[in-house]
């Protein structure tokens, strides 16, 4: 980055034990946006790595004015780590990428320019994937199926890192657990328009995946998270006060029937499992119904108090 230059773009790309890849992943991602004439930043978030990676880091920030490095405490995850990228980030434009050398820093000015056709996030489409098919394609077939049909959002590949974002959108993204795999459908909460390209994906040259199949239970918890933020976060009563009204009802009526055969029928009830579970249902209910209302309480205190709103303006016109 030219001195005295405030920065357009920022890549980010967040890095655990990648010391093997560093320089090489560094001195493409510098080869790749030098020749487009823009200043640009890049910041490598090292989340806490435990071979030479911060000493890579250290070597060659030395050579490379335009390369920022963050180095986190602790191993937080991918999703914390990228949280940290966008928050450091200067750039109107945010490009964020896997520190693995899978990612193809050439399709960064393509990605770029779609972006500058007045989308606020472009998704990369692993079209050929370069990984194994059980342990990797597999799952992530499935997963992008479950995700796409669950949340509306039509996109390919939703678990590709390669991704520009329009810097107030990054700003705004909230990542913690696995949420990063779900940054499109968070983006579009946001009120975000969003493509995909199609990216080169190459095979992995040097050191092992830090992520493997056993992550498909953490994405499906991740996934009903998602859900109940894309159509209840801001109206937890709706969803907790329905679904308690409605096992409540249903309780209240086989109680009803019961007591109707028990007064005039005069039929012994006492051992029915039926009566169990009218009592369980109408229970249920009145607890789900409760946590609705704290919910609703919870909701309105984040807001208030933190002066947040629950909606984004794109533009204003005067």
């Amino acid at each position: 980055m030219s001195a005295g230059l405030s920065p357009e773009i920022s890549i980010v790309v967040p890095v655990y034990n990648e010391e093997p890849n560093l320089q090489l992943l560094i001195e493409s991602i510098l080869d790749a946006m030098r020749p487009m004439g823009r200043p640009f930043e890049l910041i490598l978030i090292d989340d806490g790595s435990t071979d030479g990676s911060q000493q890579v880091l250290r070597a060659m920030k030395a050579d490379n004015p335009e390369l920022r490095a963050i180095f986190l405490r602790r191993n937080f995850g991918q999703s914390a780590a990228m949280t940290a990228g966008f928050d450091y980030a200067r750039g109107e434009i945010v490009i964020a990428m896997d520190g693995d050398l899978q990612n193809d820093p050439r399709d960064i000015p393509h990605m770029v320019a779609k972006l500058e056709e007045g989308y606020d996030l472009v998704s990369g489409w692993r079209q050929d994937r370069q990984d194994p098919f059980l342990s990797k394609r597999l799952p992530s077939m499935l997963a992008n199926w479950l995700i796409r049909t669950a949340t509306g959002v039509k996109l390919h590949d939703y678990g590709c890192s390669l991704k520009a974002y329009r810097g107030d959108v990054a700003k705004h993204l909230l990542l913690y657990g696995e949420l990063h795999r779900f940054i499109p459908v968070l983006a579009s909460l946001y009120g975000s328009r969003i493509t995909e390209v199609v990216v080169t994906h190459q095979p992995r040259r040097m050191g092992k995946s830090k992520y493997g199949i056993g992550r498909t239970y953490r994405v499906l918890l991740d996934l009903l998270l998602i859900l109940f933020f894309q159509k209840f976060a801001t109206r937890p009563l709706q969803f907790f006060g329905l679904n308690g009204g409605l096992l409540f009802g249903i309780g209240f009526v086989i109680e009803v029937y019961l007591t109707w055969l028990k007064l005039w029928r005069g039929e012994d009830i006492g051992g029915r499992p039926l009566l169990l579970l009218g009592v369980l249902l109408i229970i249920t209910g009145i607890v789900l119904a409760g946590l609705g209302l704290l919910g609703e309480l919870v909701v309105r205190t984040y807001y208030e108090s933190s002066g947040k709103r629950v909606y984004a303006v794109r533009e204003v016109l005067e």
